[in-house]
């Protein structure tokens, strides 16, 4: 672990037995999570917002999810996954949660689902899937946003290989990184938001709707 790492965790608060948990399991099975200085700073933007209506796309096993839900007492989250074996996952361990009442598990492609049955609107939605169809996910879900709301978006530096020449990145990911750039040029330049980037974490977009 790195120096500047272990001082953040420092400030980080007890997690309770079930997170502990969630997160050993995702570290044991290589199931990608948020990082804790990654989480802490989005929960932090969360509460200084308020939002009472959050959609996430990526549930994986359900660990942000709970984490915004035990974060904001009064919101409510609809979380999107297409890999069943992680919505099952998901749902098992949020079932053992104090949250369970306050989040809806969508098993789906989100790029096809449809979550206005679930609500007409969402103060915030949190982006935390497929790093090369971010653009998709944003083009789909902003207008669901209002004046005001917040879009998350997670894993923008990308364990360092955003910062790399195209020619540094392993072949079988430079699709996926030419996309993540093209987006994050495309949202930087956005005229309806304004967004900025903070380097906590894997790195955290955050867009502001005006």
């Amino acid at each position: 672990m790195e120096l500047s790492d272990a001082y953040i965790e420092t400030f980080i608060q007890p997690r309770s037995e079930l997170l502990l948990e969630m997160e050993q399991f995702a570290a044991e099975h290589h199931v990608p999570i948020m990082q804790l200085s990654g989480i802490e700073a989005l929960n932090q933007l969360l509460r200084i917002q308020k939002p009472t209506r959050i959609l996430e796309i990526g549930t994986a096993i359900g660990y942000s999810a709970m984490r915004m839900a035990l974060a904001l007492p009064d919101a409510k989250i609809v979380t999107i996954e297409r890999d069943a074996e992680r919505v099952a996952h998901a749902r098992a361990f949020i079932e053992r949660s104090e949250v369970a009442d306050r989040i809806t598990i969508v098993e789906g492609d989100a790029l096809e689902v449809e979550v206005g049955q679930f609500h007409a609107a969402y103060d915030a939605v949190f982006i935390d899937a497929a790093k090369g169809q971010y653009q998709k996910f944003f083009e789909k879900y902003s207008p669901l946003v209002p004046s005001g709301g917040v879009l998350y978006i997670d894993n923008m530096y990308m364990h360092g290989l955003s910062d790399l020449d195209i020619k540094e990145v392993p072949r079988r990911k430079r699709t996926m990184i030419r996309n993540l750039k093209t987006f994050t040029d495309w949202v930087m330049q956005h005229p309806d938001y304004t967004s900025a980037f903070f380097p906590v974490g894997d790195g955290l977009l955050i867009c502001l709707k005006r």
